[in-house]
């Protein structure tokens, strides 16, 4: 799939090819062939690296560099010189900065050949978790019909707090201006504003759609109508819950946007934007319409960061509404053993399958969460917001 508003920098795979070979003749006179092919092969552009992959000390992470070029041209990385293994070029490069460009560079019989990349160094990481809960609007109808004395008399926020309570986790529960029927945000009262406000350090509200259907709303909508959706959604979060419980949304329904939505969503505070990066069939999907290459890499790695628009992107690691019980442990124990997966867990679910009414209710849903919660917490990882710091991570 081709995305709108294609980056006009270096492409994520690189395709310029250069021809070469031995000078040729145009009459008498000899021109100098043009210096052979170089391609930095790892890290990719964007990427978004940490202690697992180097050598972290106070101020620097140092990585290695891998270069394709021909054997017979030495290659310079940022000015260090380079070393065959395995058929490729690579050097040790240390990271001093947030954002460090790195450029492989071979000598010809021309001018100098270069590849640029820029990668992302997470010098503040740590193993950390954040739970972000799509598709809520059952839990507001409920609490504006019930007119309940406090928010966690609904079972539903009662769950969530007592996971809090137990685990000290985060909850980002996205939400939207409607079920569709018989419900709208305007009708949830602010009568609970200092209850959202006193619970805020772990719960917030965050825009996800206007409204559970139409399935894609945003795949091919404007830029014009999301930020319109959003601001609906996040004045009335405002309204009735206060500024200290809302955050810049992680998550857009279907996780499908047009290229061009980023820079006005980074304008609304979105720093970060979670996606499956998942392949069906012949088609990657939930990944806000970037490329086959792009959208490869995020299956296999926690993050990556578009430049352009200065969004990360995060790759989901469990849905745990479709991963049964007995797999869930499973599921995250290979993440936790691959450098590239392993240093931050996206935990995610959906609310409507918490509710008997709903026609695919799962009885086990609260354990699900328990258990994943529970397995993250008892290897080391801190809960926190992904729109907070880097990651959640602190950025300085």
């Amino acid at each position: 799939m081709q995305p709108d508003g294609q980056l006009s920098r270096r492409k994520f795979v690189g395709w310029a090819a250069a021809h070469a070979g031995a000078a040729c003749l145009i009459g008498r006179r000899a021109v100098a062939a043009e210096p052979p092919q170089v391609k930095i092969a790892a890290p990719a552009h964007g990427a978004v690296l940490n202690r697992r992959h180097g050598t972290q000390t106070g101020d620097s992470l140092t990585i290695r560099v891998t270069v394709e070029a021909p054997e017979e041209t030495p290659v310079t990385v940022n000015g260090a010189v380079g070393r065959r293994e395995a058929g490729r070029w690579v050097a040790d490069v240390a990271l001093r900065e947030c954002e460090s460009d790195i450029i492989a560079t071979v000598q010809g019989n021309g001018a100098p050949k270069e590849d640029r990349i820029r990668v992302v160094w997470d010098r503040f990481s740590r193993p950390r978790y954040r739970f972000s809960i799509d598709d809520n609007s059952f839990f507001l109808r409920d609490i504006a019909q019930k007119n309940y004395r406090s928010l966690f008399d609904c079972f539903y926020l009662k769950m969530l707090r007592d996971l809090h309570e137990r685990y000290g986790t985060k909850f980002s529960v996205n939400i939207y201006h409607t079920t569709g029927d018989d419900f709208t945000l305007p009708q949830f009262p602010d009568r609970y504003k200092g209850e959202w406000r006193d619970n805020s350090n772990w719960l917030k509200l965050a825009f996800h759609a206007y409204a559970n259907l139409p399935d894609r709303p945003y795949e091919d909508a404007s830029p014009e109508k999301l930020i319109a959706d959003l601001d609906l959604v996040a004045d009335e979060i405002r309204r009735f819950a206060g500024e200290e419980t809302y955050a810049p949304p992680t998550v857009i329904h279907w996780g499908m946007t047009r290229p061009t939505a980023f820079k006005p969503l980074a304008s609304r505070g979105v720093r970060a934007l979670s996606g499956y990066f998942a392949k069906w069939g012949d088609r990657w999907d939930v990944n806000y319409r970037w490329d086959d290459a792009r959208s490869e890499y995020l299956s296999r790695h926690d993050a990556w960061k578009d430049f352009d628009s200065g969004i990360v992107f995060s790759r989901v690691d469990i849905v745990c509404n479709t991963v049964p019980l007995d797999r869930i442990v499973g599921t995250l124990a290979p993440l936790a053993e691959n450098p590239d997966t392993a240093e931050i867990m996206d935990l995610f679910t959906h609310e409507q399958y918490f509710w008997p009414f709903y026609a695919n209710y799962l009885p086990d849903h609260p354990q699900r969460l328990d258990t994943a919660i529970r397995w993250v917490t008892e290897h080391g990882y801190a809960p926190v917001f992904l729109h907070e710091g880097f990651l959640g991570a602190p950025s300085a």
